[in-house]
């Protein structure tokens, strides 16, 4: 017997198989039971996991599909959508698992307005590291500052050479590079590194329609400088669920860290959500509300 969910909140982070025209969408998404077949699921229960964008998500029984029962933790439902979600899981386990960071280091986020990068910020400045993060919009640029605590930020739309503006935030170099957009920043980034960086490549949102510049990393950089390059996703790091949730929660509730939201509504406005994504209109988390708390 299947599960039928009624689907709140959805959206799409990325990690999941490409799927043909005919099929529905998977997205990751908390949802709200509205008739089930099985014991573990109980009608008006709240679930979180693997849905389709739409109204209604038909889930097979035996089928392994991602799904769990939620408890809020009294936080918005959004929340679970997006810092404690697979965004902030990729955030987490990026930042501490792939980065390593000291104490004190200097870390470079690019696309720090979004989903991830404004909660690798958020992280590495708890952590106690010094954080410039760029973005495309001065109301990006000053929301870094003024709500995230990031100790400086740039428009990168405003900068004519990209590797002299990181020169001129990090004149002794870049420890850790959080890499979202791919592209000019990567080569620009990998010109400032410091001997042993670390540069964690979570996305390439610059080449992703396939009309920005692929980049033009500078090998004997990489070499010289013992760089070292790693992408990786949010599945990697499923071992550090349950610390990950903890941590962030608790940075949720205490006002250390913000949760940046940007919420459409209803169905018909799954398409231009999804397109924006790709000319940054959003801040934070884009998220499609389809059906009321």
């Amino acid at each position: 017997m299947p599960t039928c969910v009624s689907s709140n909140l959805n959206n799409n982070p990325g990690n999941f198989p490409k799927t043909k025209s005919i099929n529905a969408v998977d997205t990751y998404g908390v949802g709200r039971v509205v008739a089930s077949g099985w014991g573990e699921f109980e009608k008006d229960e709240l679930v979180v996991g693997l849905l389709t964008w739409g109204e209604y998500t038909l889930i097979e029984q035996g089928t392994g599909r991602l799904l769990n029962k939620l408890d809020p933790m009294a936080l918005p439902l959004s929340y679970h959508v997006g810092p404690l979600g697979f965004s902030g899981l990729t955030a987490y386990g990026g930042f501490f698992e792939v980065c390593k960071p000291k104490r004190g280091e200097s870390v470079f986020v690019s696309a720090a307005s979004g989903s991830v990068g404004s909660l690798v910020g958020q992280y590495a400045k708890l952590f106690g590291c010094r954080v410039i993060g760029c973005a495309g919009t001065q109301k990006k640029v000053d929301l870094l500052k003024e709500k995230l605590g990031f100790d400086d930020a740039f428009n990168y739309k405003e900068e004519c050479n990209l590797k002299s503006t990181l020169k001129r935030y990090f004149p002794d170099g870049i420890d850790i590079y959080f890499d979202n957009v791919g592209g000019e920043m990567l080569e620009a980034a990998v010109a400032n590194m410091k001997q042993f960086g670390r540069i964690a490549v979570c996305g390439a949102i610059s080449e992703y329609t396939g009309v920005g510049k692929r980049p033009a990393v500078e090998m004997l950089d990489v070499v010289y400088k013992r760089i070292t390059i790693q992408g990786f996703l949010a599945a990697d790091y499923f071992k550090c669920y349950a610390d990950f949730i903890s941590t962030t929660t608790e940075h949720l509730r205490s006002g250390e860290m913000h949760a940046l939201c940007d919420i459409s509504h209803g169905v018909e406005s799954v398409p231009s959500a999804f397109i924006g994504l790709f000319s940054g209109d959003n801040i934070g988390k884009k998220i499609v509300q389809i059906a009321q708390e």
